[in-house]
């Protein structure tokens, strides 16, 4: 069974990076305080790892 990681956008993309906001819209958040739900793996550790300052995320 994998795991999963609950992920959700906590701070306005406003004013961050193109790049960055690429990365949260690739995650699947599009509003403040937005949550989803993806399989952990390495790629989403990454994505999750560039744009760690705008969400929070926990193991669900």
């Amino acid at each position: 069974m994998s795991k999963k990681l609950e992920i959700t956008l906590t701070r306005s993309v406003i004013g961050s990076k193109d790049g960055q906001r690429k990365t949260v819209q690739a995650l699947g958040l599009n509003k403040v305080r937005q949550s989803v739900i993806r399989e952990d793996s390495d790629a989403l550790r990454g994505m999750i790892n560039k744009v760690s300052h705008l969400v929070t995320v926990k193991e669900a």
